[in-house]
């Protein structure tokens, strides 16, 4: 069941089921972790990408680790707002995945939240090099905590 619209996503999660949000990048997943009560999202590492069905299935045993009931997946929407080949290939995830778990899954517009995580990383002094570990995770932390914000505050329109 892939959901498109964030506010469908609520309803379909268990009570005290958390998400977990991705950042899909070409070598690594970016990934955090909400809390119960769906208001804090927390990093938690990256999956480093080799084919899918071994990423597929590590992403899996976190989800059922950590008690997550549904995925917020960033989309890599063009500055213009419209799709390309990146959004495409996120897409297929996220349907490649639901064949093998049956997980409501809503998308999540991440433009610049890379560049919005690195700018707050130099602004707080942290190296080029723990800036390069970091980023995947916070980058999903943001995504993560944006869709946070809008299911507490009224979700504007998704993907």
């Amino acid at each position: 069941m892939a959901v498109c619209n964030l506010r469908d996503l609520k309803p379909l999660l268990a009570p005290g089921g958390r998400l977990i949000g991705l950042d899909l990048g070409e070598k690594t997943i970016g990934m955090a972790v909400s809390d119960p009560g769906l208001s804090l999202a927390s990093p938690i590492g990256t999956i480093r990408r080799t084919k899918f069905t071994p990423d597929a299935q590590e992403l899996l045993r976190i989800v059922d680790d950590r008690g997550v009931a549904g995925l917020v997946i960033g989309l890599p929407v063009n500055m213009d707002g419209s799709e390309g080949p990146r959004c495409q290939s996120v897409r297929a995830f996220a349907k490649d995945l639901l064949k093998l778990r049956d997980l409501p899954i809503a998308f999540w517009d991440e433009r610049l939240s890379t560049m919005a995580v690195q700018r707050q990383m130099i602004e707080f002094d942290v190296t080029r090099k723990k800036r390069a570990k970091a980023v995947d995770t916070a980058a999903a932390a943001w995504i993560l905590q944006g869709a946070l914000d809008a299911l507490q505050f009224g979700a504007p329109p998704t993907f």
